[in-house]
């Protein structure tokens, strides 16, 4: 199945962000891909945290939700949905939500991003918890291949690329495939990014599909890119530097029981 990672350098205006994830989205359609996922705050990168809470949606209606699945149905793709800002029932937080459509436009998960990102080196304060409502659940979803082979999908998003429980879990549920839709921050990217890309494609023998912003953003952020396919092995398939495209690659079944069966690790877990 030929997957595609999605990188952008999103701005603070919603529509023009929904445009170029529009010509993006239709660049991995035309180039054959099946699976489509945009990076962490596709939508919007405010010039202020409080910026999401104008853009907030409730689940299952919404600018950016129809977005998703007109776009699914239109190019007769999967589409994970990055991230969006949906209500919650406070006033002053979002939920960080990654949403999932079929083909038919129809939505199919929701993961709502569990570890909130915070970072302060004296130079870059990042807080994300000051504004977003943290979610407390692991998701899965299952998607069939033309080929009518099925993938076991695991959903997460950038900051909680740094717990490995979260990815044990996808993978005791049977995950053949990690997203990890992000928005590194260049200073955190360049340190540890690839590295926990591939220990998490690694220890989990399963595909890990990471796409990112990168680039300087119209908010003076800037974001590390380098959006990957990683294969089971930890081998990187394809990747980005900076700037927006379509990173693509492809999932082979084949390979992913071949390192299964000579490298069986999950099955010698001695600790829970």
């Amino acid at each position: 199945m030929k997957v595609a990672a999605i990188q952008m350098v999103s701005g603070t205006q919603r529509d023009d962000n929904l445009r170029a994830a529009r010509a993006l989205l239709e660049e991995a359609a035309l180039g054959g891909a099946e699976l489509a996922v945009l990076p962490e705050y596709f939508c919007v990168m405010g010039h202020k945290d409080t910026d999401k809470l104008a853009l907030r949606e409730a689940d299952g209606d919404g600018v950016i939700q129809r977005f998703l699945a007109d776009t699914a149905r239109a190019l007769k793709m999967w589409i994970v949905g990055g991230t969006l800002p949906l209500q919650t029932t406070a006033p002053d937080r979002v939920r960080n939500t990654t949403l999932v459509f079929s083909p038919t436009g129809d939505c199919v998960a929701r993961y709502d991003k569990i570890h909130l990102f915070h970072f302060d080196n004296g130079r870059e304060l990042y807080d994300e918890g000051r504004v977003i409502e943290a979610g407390n659940t692991p998701v899965q979803f299952d998607l069939q291949a033309r080929d009518g082979q099925r993938w076991r999908v695991g959903l997460s998003v950038c900051y909680d690329l740094r717990f490995p429980e979260l990815y044990r879990a996808h993978a005791r549920a049977g995950a053949d495939l990690l997203l990890v839709p992000s928005a590194f921050t260049h200073t955190t990217g360049q340190a540890h990014w690839e590295v926990l890309l591939r220990a998490r494609a690694i220890e989990n023998l399963a595909y890990v599909l990471a796409p990112a912003q990168g680039g300087v953003h119209e908010n003076g952020r800037h974001t590390w890119g380098r959006s990957m396919l990683v294969d089971p092995w930890g081998t990187v398939l394809a990747q980005q530097d900076q700037g927006p495209g379509t990173v693509t690659g492809v999932l082979d079944a084949e390979r992913l029981r071949a390192v299964r069966a000579q490298l069986p690790a999950l099955t010698h877990r001695v600790l829970p």
